[in-house]
């Protein structure tokens, strides 16, 4: 057992005493406390590797210690000590972050074990934390400090320290929902095994059977050999059904099953086959809306989102728009070995005013293609190619180009490219609208006093459409 600084919190100095000697025995450095009030002295002073606290104190319980202990470090083992009737408490604390309780009065053996497991829990937390900061590194382009994204890295975070718990990871096109489904099998205990992707919009519906459970030998016309499933590839790993809203009826059932008895039958094949797996789907559609159409199976739906995870649209965490579009510069400048160096302020708020509806994945692009196409050292509006075409001979233009900048002082010696500017307000003020009222257009319509045939003919002219079917925050919460 490894040496550890240790807390006990009990009011009762013969339990204090028991307890203090057996983790001494055991090469413990540890140090107890009577009350709340020591106890949230010595955290101040010294923060425990683990805690073992009573529920109740004289000037307090448990409970109100181990949410300062988690505020403050949220790897530290926290272990309730029980009192016959307390059961209820303890599931309570559990939900709040302790590591689990154990039932007075217990044995010196129970004791040590369960600290020995509380360590080696907190040392698994350390290593899956680092595990992060290193998956960072290799897809910075994706680490954010808008507190919407530090709420889906942290569900990630936990959620990857349960071995089979199925994930479903919800959120528009381009906002790195495969990245999050990586992520959590790297920091998971399953990250040296193989993580195994499929799309099921990608693959014909009549193959997707085929390719998820494989086939037996003359299962149908072209099975000259048995195949292998993307299940059994992925056995002891993680299976990413992304776009899982585009599986057919029959295969929701046959996927059920292997969520509920983790075996399954190859096409053809009569042997069960059973499988040790973390299944993780995604979708950037209204999977509950599909479930009350009739679409997809509720059974089905509710086993998929054991953990549900939402990936937040660029247009939600605008402080991360220009440190994203600083990183690919970079990256790109360097790889085309341009000279693009920085970004000035006006091509800086083009960005930021952007809804993105193709989300990180458009951002990228536009700086691919932008520091591939352009010359310069700092990139400025009229670099900046967000969807407005060019009309005989004028340059492309953007909202790069913005009206106060027009304003201001003499007009340029080159004229305006009026048109091109209208046309891409135009462009901007509809996509706006259209991502506030959910793309209903017949509320956009109201929101932007045009009748809905006129709305219709700029979106089509403009080539604006819902990304999906439109998911928001007030989506995931249902």
């Amino acid at each position: 057992m490894s040496t550890a600084n240790i807390l006990v919190v009990d009011d009762q100095e013969s339990i204090r005493h028991f307890v203090c000697k057996a983790l001494e025995e055991a090469g413990h450095q540890v140090r107890s406390c009577g009350s709340v009030r020591e106890a949230r002295a010595a955290i101040e002073q010294d923060m425990p590797d683990l805690a073992l606290l009573d529920l109740k104190l004289p000037d307090g319980t448990g409970l109100d210690l181990l949410k300062d202990i988690k505020r403050a470090q949220p790897e530290v083992a926290v272990v309730l000590m029980t009192a016959f009737g307390e059961l209820e408490t303890a599931v309570e604390a559990m939900s709040g972050g302790a590591f689990w309780f154990v039932k007075k009065p217990f044995q010196t053996d129970e004791l040590l074990a369960l600290v020995q497991r509380g360590l080696e829990s907190q040392k698994l937390w350390i290593e899956l934390r680092r595990l992060r900061h290193q998956a960072f590194s290799d897809e910075d382009y994706l680490h954010s400090v808008s507190p919407s994204m530090q709420e889906s890295y942290a569900i990630a975070e936990q959620v990857a320290r349960g071995d089979t718990t199925s994930v479903l990871i919800e959120g528009e096109s381009g906002t790195g929902k495969e990245y999050f489904a990586n992520l959590i099998h790297r920091m998971s205990a399953r990250h040296d095994r193989p993580f195994v992707e499929i799309n099921c919009a990608a693959i014909p519906r009549e193959l997707l059977e085929s390719e998820l459970f494989g086939h037996e030998k003359g299962a149908f016309t072209d099975a000259r050999a048995q195949k292998l499933g993307l299940m059994e590839l992925a056995n002891g790993g993680t299976l990413f059904l992304d776009e899982i809203g585009e599986m057919s009826p029959m295969l929701q059932v046959k996927l059920l099953r292997v969520l509920e008895r983790r075996t399954f039958k190859r096409v053809g094949g009569t042997k069960d086959i059973s499988v040790n797996l973390r299944v993780i789907s995604a979708t950037n559609q209204h999977l509950e809306k599909m479930v009350s159409e009739g679409h997809f199976r509720e059974d089905l739906y509710y086993r998929l989102k054991v953990v549900p995870l939402w990936v937040p649209p660029l247009r939600e965490r605008r402080d991360d728009i220009v440190p994203l579009a600083r990183l690919f510069m970079e990256r790109f400048a360097k790889q085309f070995k341009k000279p693009f160096r920085d970004i000035s302020e006006a091509a800086e708020r083009v960005l930021i005013d952007y809804p993105w509806p193709g989300n990180i994945r458009e951002l990228r692009n536009l700086m691919e293609r932008t520091i591939l196409l352009e010359n310069g050292e700092t990139l400025d509006p009229h670099h900046l190619k967000l969807g407005g075409r060019p009309r005989g001979g004028e340059a492309e233009v953007t909202l790069g180009h913005r009206v106060d900048e027009f304003l201001q002082g003499a007009l340029p010696a080159e004229g305006i490219p009026f048109e091109a500017l209208v046309e891409e307000l135009e462009r901007a003020l509809i996509a706006k609208a259209s991502y506030a009222t959910k793309w209903n257009q017949s509320r956009t319509a109201e929101v932007l006093r045009l009748k809905r045939d006129k709305l219709r003919y700029r979106m089509k002219l403009y080539g604006l459409e819902a990304p999906g079917t439109s998911t928001t925050p007030s989506d995931r919460a249902a």
